[in-house]
């Protein structure tokens, strides 16, 4: 193997004549979005995915005109060793032995975050959490966006920042949602953003973590390399999250649905007398009150409120808060209502991918029966929690799509020998609906809300949303 000179990409005209390995292209854009990003900066670049060509077709389609080289179906280790930069895609977990090939021949390793941290002009602020980030990141986007059109909006959001860096100047406000897995990219580099939010934590991802400490650890990384002058907001309602200001050297603010936070140094939201009451640099306002809030459910209100806290410490005023905040409609997959057909309402919240995200859905439609649509793949999650919620009277059918997770889920449900023993499994989102069509009543909710990941039977989670959709929007009055 030939010994090469490898050469550091420490700004974005490094990259010119760089030999740079993507590993992972995927399927939700950001591999697409690093590919262009490098191509425009004159790269040399290869991609390299176990997938096969056919499998990556929607992604491909967006590359084929670049000059690219592309290794599918497998990885070569002279990929990431004769290259000078690698950049893998988030899903790829650290301690892969091709990163390690690479590391041991001293090749640059970077993600599509951490080079954005990097080559960023504008002060980031990030969010985190294990539910709630998109919806936190969006509210806060939006009312940034009234004022300053260019604000970006991107990160673990389906679309990377990499496609907006090259318009960015140094007052452009930059949000960006960032999974764990990414921000163990950051921490690698040793960079955390000057805001940063943590939304709310629950168990997740344990197939990959090793325990619920280390999945916690891997969150605290948003703020672990700030400096005093950087800023942490935390959950006052979440017990893990509010820990974290005892490690945390920055600014604290809080948010809280259910404390009386006036008492509290530093800045703050929270709801008093139903008002949305917000306190930035010492000048306390409300924003409006707590009935005129858009959204569905308690907890999607509780993130808007933490984003528009985000957006006023980012400079954003209260008279864009309050547009945004009145007219919010939700963010795509999440309690999205899809159509009312012949009285029935159909639900898209697909990325509910813990049990608590369904408990927290069905609780949103308090007094409507619902046809729930559950299940999945297993992250070696608990369950019970779900199972318990299924026993409430509204919860009136409940279909399972196949899965390790709904192997749990059945097992649980018989030793209680719940009225949903005997629920249908599928494998396919059709078969789903077909159940639940036939067994809906007008006033009905038919809701998709799965507390598990999608592998088993779609490409991802958005796969397992968009057939959803795409099904209920064919539907007609006649088919019920």
């Amino acid at each position: 193997m030939v010994a090469l000179v490898k050469v550091k990409a420490r700004k974005p005209d490094d990259l010119k004549g760089l030999r740079v390995t993507v590993m992972g292209l995927g399927t939700k854009g950001g591999g697409v979005e690093t590919v262009k990003y490098l191509v425009r900066h004159k790269a040399k670049v290869k991609v390299t995915d176990i997938k096969t060509a056919e499998e990556l077709e929607p992604s491909l389609k967006k590359i084929k005109d670049l000059p690219v080289e592309l290794i599918l179906g497998a990885h070569r280790e002279e990929d990431f060793v004769d290259a000078d930069l690698v950049i893998p895609n988030p899903d790829v977990p650290l301690s892969s032995k091709y990163l390690a090939m690479a590391r041991s021949a001293k090749v640059q390793i970077e993600t599509d975050i951490s080079l954005f941290f990097k080559f960023c002009p504008a002060p980031i602020a990030s969010v985190t959490g294990t539910r709630g980030k998109s919806t936190t990141v969006t509210v806060a986007g939006q009312i940034l966006r009234v004022k300053q059109e260019d604000t970006v909006i991107a990160g673990n959001i389906l679309r990377s920042p990499l496609a907006d860096l090259d318009n960015l100047r140094s007052d452009t406000p930059v949000v960006l949602e960032l999974s764990s897995w990414q921000l163990e990219g950051l921490a690698r580099k040793k960079l955390s953003p000057h805001w940063a939010l943590v939304t709310s934590i629950f168990p997740d991802h344990l197939n990959r973590y090793k325990s619920m400490d280390d999945y916690v650890s891997a969150k605290e990384l948003i703020f672990k390399y700030q400096k005093e002058n950087d800023h942490l907001i935390l959950s006052a309602d979440d017990e893990i999250v509010s820990s974290f200001s005892e490690k945390s050297i920055g600014k604290l603010s809080w948010f809280s649905i259910t404390k009386d936070l006036s008492q509290t140094k530093g800045d703050y939201i929270y709801v008093k007398n139903n008002e949305v009451t917000v306190n930035v640099n010492g000048k306390i306002s409300n924003v409006l009150s707590w009935d005129e809030l858009g959204g569905s459910g308690v907890h999607t209100r509780a993130n808007m409120m933490a984003g528009t806290l985000l957006a006023l410490k980012m400079g954003a005023s209260l008279e864009s808060a309050r547009i945004v905040l009145k007219n919010f409609k939700g963010v795509p997959h999440r309690l999205e209502s899809v159509k009312v057909i012949s009285g029935r309402t159909f639900i898209d919240d697909t990325t509910a991918t813990i049990p608590e995200a369904v408990v927290a859905a069905i609780n949103s439609f308090p007094d409507r029966r619902k046809i729930l649509i559950t299940g999945g793949t297993d992250k070696k999650l608990n369950f019970e929690p779900l199972v318990s919620k299924l026993s409430d009277e509204s919860v009136a059918h409940v279909i399972f799509l196949h899965g390790s997770a709904t192997n749990k889920i059945l097992e649980l449900i018989n030793r209680e020998k719940s009225k949903h023993a005997k629920s249908p499994v599928v494998k396919t989102m059709k078969e789903a609906l077909e159940l639940a069509v036939k067994t809906s009543l007008p006033g009905d909710v038919i809701l998709l809300s799965p507390g598990a990941a999608s592998f088993e039977l779609f490409r991802d989670e958005f796969d397992r949303g968009e057939q959803f959709k795409a099904i209920v929007n064919n539907l007609k009055d006649t088919d019920f």
